[in-house]
């Protein structure tokens, strides 16, 4: 795009310049991961998420200062998608922690250095008890490296800060690797949304993972009727149910059609009135399952630009969910 005549362009902030500089080293960093994962990285991370799948106990984070941080993550990550686990603090195991450590576990080291001197008491623990250890360090050959069942070594790589001391480009980096072992346990083990539901009951995130059986009004809410029925009666029910809308059920109370405040527009005629309900319905309503996800159940009334579903188990209206309902949950 070329510039209009007179424009001289601002030199970019000196801020702007370090937040970009800090972006493109860890995005170099990033590559080269993936890179390395190709390699004899991906031969190491394939060991690391089958030893993890075959312990029966739980995955022990550990790390100090920012890996600390990162190890904290994780193990916030894997417990809340399928895998147990939680965080045990080096310094704190030297003092009793140990014992938060069982023999079906499975450590997990976060240390960019792998010589941090807090890690002794872990790995001693590690060895004298044969708890399986993975590390994840930019040296393989350091003392964490050489004591860890497998070793994931990060890719040699830049930090951001411009004295190469501030762990920048290293934290990311455990970041995502240990993300990716997250993920890969997650598919894995075949980790569904509803089992990420039940980890995830608050917020906003725990309403678009309810489901439409935990909204849905039931019982003598529904608006339900015969299709022999006039509609002269169908719309008391109607008007009294509060929904603007009727299922329209057989004998055995399976869904036939139903009736809107739309199918009611279409149908005005000096006859309504005296009109049976199966003249006027619908016929293949769009419904939902009770154990639909609530977000989908959202997105099924945007979709099809309605306010209404009725949920039908095995044929047969078990519920009836608004928009409202869904809006008023906090779901979006």
């Amino acid at each position: 795009m070329s510039e209009a005549p007179g424009y001289t362009a601002e030199p970019e902030d000196v801020r702007i310049a370090a937040a970009r500089r800090t972006l493109l080293v860890g995005c170099d960093g990033l590559n080269q991961l993936n890179s390395a994962l190709g390699g004899p990285l991906g031969v190491e991370f394939i060991a690391a998420v089958e030893l993890m799948e075959k312990a029966t106990g739980r995955v022990i984070a550990c790390g100090v200062g920012k890996s600390g941080h990162i190890a904290r993550k994780i193990a916030a990550t894997m417990a809340s998608t399928g895998t147990a686990a939680h965080y045990v603090h080096p310094t704190e195991a030297s003092h009793g922690d140990l014992g938060m450590i069982g023999r079906d576990d499975v450590l997990l080291i976060f240390s960019n250095s792998g010589e941090t001197a807090e890690l002794k008491d872990l790995l001693s623990y590690s060895q004298r008890f044969s708890v399986p250890l993975i590390a994840i360090t930019s040296r393989a050959n350091s003392t964490l490296g050489r004591a860890a069942d497998v070793a994931l070594e990060i890719p040699e790589h830049d930090e951001a800060c411009p004295n190469g001391l501030a762990p920048t480009t290293s934290t990311t980096l455990q970041l995502v690797l240990g993300d990716a072992l997250a993920i890969a346990l997650l598919e894995h083990k075949g980790f569904t949304a509803v089992d990420f539901a039940a980890l995830h009951p608050g917020g906003k995130l725990g309403a678009s993972l309810t489901f439409a059986r935990d909204l849905m009004h039931s019982g003598s809410e529904l608006p339900l009727a015969k299709p022999e029925v006039k509609m002269s009666d169908a719309l008391v029910t109607m008007t009294s149910k509060r929904f603007g809308c009727l299922a329209v059920i057989d004998d055995d109370g399976k869904l036939l059609g139903i009736i809107t405040d739309g199918d009611l527009r279409r149908s005005m005629n000096a006859n309504l009135l005296n009109a049976q309900v199966e003249e006027i319905m619908s016929k293949d309503p769009v419904t939902i399952a009770p154990d639909t996800m609530a977000s989908n159940a959202l997105k099924t009334l945007n979709t099809h630009k309605i306010t209404t579903l009725f949920v039908v188990d095995d044929s047969k209206p078990v519920g009836i969910i608004h928009i409202h309902d869904l809006l008023r949950a906090g779901v979006q």
